[in-house]
């Protein structure tokens, strides 16, 4: 438990809440000095290579920007803040409590606030990250397979959450995400915003969205800095078991699964199933097939990037 709460704001209806619809709770990390720009340069600095991805919102087709993967090519942090600020950039730091001990501990610290708040609640993982990304940048419409905390750090943002049901988001979009590990890869139509839940994110605020349900992210004109963190309950767990399980039999074998069960005979066939085809070759090229490094960051002209010559081609 760290010294300071982390949690600041939390009613008891958040509780009741929690898991059924988007709930919005007070923080205390934009204060810490562990998100202090000068902490951050240092640990951009210092991050590993397979922890961190760098993206560029791209070229525009119609209404959409498609993004594309980079390197930081050893850039100072310093240089990399203001290339984000410049920019049409988003950097996600992986992985960070396994990174650096210090948000190991703040995680930990975390995780045993909500505990305390709310009884029932046990992870059985975690992990966090940090996303700094510049103005005007956006997260298009996604689904992430384990629970979800977002912390506002600096910067605005506006989030959209949609009900996570038919035709918002589909059993197929979920199996396929699983076999990928894209969840860009969801469908999307302008009128589904009718639907959406719409909020302001500012520092100080933190947000819990319900398992599987859609969203997306816009920045507003001014750089963003957030801290995610993922979670897996034992329910959690079960159901991506189910997902990649489905999944394998949809896409691996043609065969239209029925059951979305947790729990019986029915689960542990594909407990077990899941298991035994998670490396095989076609679902390992799933995943690997958009992994390719296209850019690196200007140091000349911060905010811009330079195509690498594998992806000129």
């Amino acid at each position: 438990m760290s010294e300071r709460a982390i949690i600041t704001k939390f009613d008891d209806k958040d509780s009741i809440m929690w898991g059924n619809e988007p709930v919005c709770i007070g923080h205390s990390l934009h204060q810490s000095p562990l998100f202090s720009s000068d902490t951050l340069a240092e640990l951009i600095e210092s991050y590993p290579r397979e922890h961190y991805n760098i993206f560029s919102m791209g070229a525009q087709n119609g209404d959409r920007w498609y993004w594309r993967q980079g390197d930081l090519d050893g850039m100072s942090g310093k240089d990399v803040l203001q290339a984000i600020a410049k920019g049409r950039l988003w950097l996600n730091l992986r992985n960070v409590n396994k990174v650096d001990k210090r948000y190991a501990q703040l995680l930990d610290g975390l995780m045993d606030e909500f505990s305390g708040r709310m009884p029932g609640f046990k992870a059985k993982r975690k992990g966090s990250g940090i996303l700094i990304s510049s103005p005007m940048a956006q997260v298009y419409y996604h689904v992430d397979l384990p629970g979800q905390l977002l912390f506002q750090i600096a910067g605005r943002k506006k989030l959209y959450f949609y009900p996570a049901h038919k035709p918002f988001i589909t059993h197929e979009a979920l199996e396929r995400t699983a076999i990928t590990g894209l969840g860009v890869d969801v469908g999307f139509e302008p009128w589904y915003d009718e639907y959406a839940r719409v909020q302001d994110f500012e520092p100080g605020q933190m947000v819990h969205w319900p398992h599987f349900a859609p969203h997306r992210v816009v920045n507003y004109d001014v750089m963003n800095v957030s801290m995610t963190v993922d979670f897996s309950t034992d329910p959690i767990l079960r159901a991506q078991m189910v997902n990649y399980a489905n999944g394998i039999l949809r896409h691996g074998f043609g065969w239209t699964p029925r059951s979305r069960n947790i729990n019986g005979v029915q689960f542990w066939s594909k407990a077990v199933l899941q298991k035994t085809f998670r490396n095989v070759p076609w679902i390992k090229k799933q995943k690997t097939s958009n992994e390719q490094i296209e850019f690196r960051l200007d140091r000349s002209a911060l905010g811009q990037i330079v195509d690498l010559p594998a992806a000129a081609e």
